[in-house]
């Protein structure tokens, strides 16, 4: 091995740009981008927003994606940032009460309740040590399974044309659907290389141009749009209201135990040791502090990225100046409206049909976790328990309509919220029989 390339495996090492940084970078981006737009479109629409608001949702996104992976690589004072190769984006885990809020409160309430939540999210960072003993991997993988179910109406809607859709439920979007999900899964089962790991994206290009063939695909967004654009300060308004806040402050909290996972498995695959504390602190922290400033400039919740960390635990290629250009690449495509609105013109059936295997990998990523444990009635009680009172919940939300509105907006909007509840008082309650032995 050459001495260049052995600076892949080195945090600090200088690179040849061409020969290693890039294609290492665009791997990282390829297997996040599509993750990182699509809460954003999907919002957009819930929302009703404009064309042009649509486009800087997007924007605004992928810009606060850009500049929370360059804080977490690099930290900008001693407790803030793990300075560890983490990629941030817009998180799925967020999307069914981002839905549910948009619909009901406004667009505006999501930045409110995000900057309740990044708050939150530092204030757990303080005590990462302290707190992370609530949030074992039997309660992580719950939670994380529930997320993963509760997405399961949102891909399917989109594979049907989406809800405002006219043609909602025709052949020709489960059509374009079906034939979207056999391209990913195919690229996904038995391509190789960045053939695999771009399934996603080669899929949707894939749908994309088939889309074009029933007429689907409509470009004058992107004619219309600008070549460059910097991000607005709070342009979609910020709104707070208490049942939103408090939806947020749980999924927070979940998503600041994720990024504890996140690390550990980077530091563990990627360098074959622990995180230190003060990484676990600095990047909960910068978690928050992300968030923070994500929200005044009108991007969506971000969190960190496990399908890149499983690429830096798999490669073992940990080199910072990989990740940070790939931030590069997110910043430039946030500043360009183009992108943007060319990304608006995905039809709704072609997002379905690859966003639902991406769903599911959530909700077995969730699986995993909770199968790292025994499965003991006592465990099994836990994670069923959970589940079936998050998800029966939200799908009959019209079983807490004698209550407070806030507590249907709190515990039916999601059923993350009662199932990370109801997960972690049963985990402190029932009695676990290798804890007396």
């Amino acid at each position: 091995m050459d001495d260049s390339k052995q600076l892949l495996f080195d945090m600090n090492g200088r690179l040849p740009a061409l020969k290693y940084t890039l294609p290492m970078a665009l791997q990282h981006l390829v297997a996040m981008i599509v993750g990182c737009v699509t809460p954003a479109i999907i919002i957009s629409s819930i929302a009703g927003l404009n064309n042009s608001m649509r486009i800087l949702l997007i924007q605004s996104s992928l810009v606060c994606a850009a500049l929370s992976t360059l804080l977490q690589l690099f930290g900008i004072t001693r407790f803030c940032g793990a300075r560890l190769p983490l990629i941030m984006g817009v998180s799925f885990a967020y999307l069914a009460t981002m839905q549910d809020i948009a619909s009901t409160t406004g667009i505006a309430t999501i930045f409110g309740a995000q900057i309740i939540g990044g708050t939150i999210a530092i204030v757990i960072g303080i005590f990462a040590k302290q707190l992370q003993r609530l949030f074992p991997p039997l309660i992580t993988g719950t939670v994380v399974f529930t997320i993963g179910l509760s997405l399961y109406p949102t891909a399917i809607t989109y594979m049907a044309g989406g809800s405002a859709s006219a043609s909602f439920g025709s052949w020709q979007n489960w059509t374009v659907a079906i034939f979207t999900l056999i391209c990913v899964t195919t690229l996904n089962h038995f391509g190789k290389g960045m053939l695999k790991l771009a399934s996603i994206l080669l899929g949707i290009a894939a749908g994309y141009i088939f889309s074009a063939l029933f007429g689907m695909v409509d470009l004058s967004a992107v004619k219309d749009a600008g070549v460059f654009s910097l991000p607005e300060i709070a342009p979609f308004g910020i709104r707070f209201e208490f049942s939103s806040s408090l939806a947020f402050t749980v999924l927070f909290a979940i998503n600041a135990v994720q990024a504890i996972g996140d690390m550990s498995a980077t530091t563990i695959g990627g360098m074959n040791r622990e995180p230190s504390g003060n990484e676990l602190r600095g990047g909960i922290i910068g978690f928050g502090l992300s968030n923070l400033i994500s929200a005044v400039f009108g991007g969506l919740p971000n969190a960190t990225y496990s399908q890149n960390v499983g690429i830096v635990s798999s490669t073992k290629v940990t080199n910072r100046k990989v990740l940070a250009t790939t931030a590069a690449m997110l910043l430039i495509a946030g500043l360009i409206p183009k992108f943007s609105a060319l990304l608006t013109t995905i039809p709704q059936c072609v997002l379905g049909g690859a966003t639902v295997s991406v769903f599911a990998s959530i909700a077995m990523t969730g699986m995993k976790l909770v199968a790292m444990q025994p499965m003991s009635y006592r465990n099994t009680s836990i994670v069923g328990l959970s589940a079936a009172l998050g998800m029966g919940v939200s799908m009959v939300s019209e079983s807490l309509s004698q209550f407070p509105e806030w507590v249907t907006m709190v515990f039916a909007s999601s059923p993350v919220v009662i199932a990370a509840i109801v997960a972690i008082l049963l985990n402190i309650i029932l009695p676990d029989e290798n804890r007396n032995s």
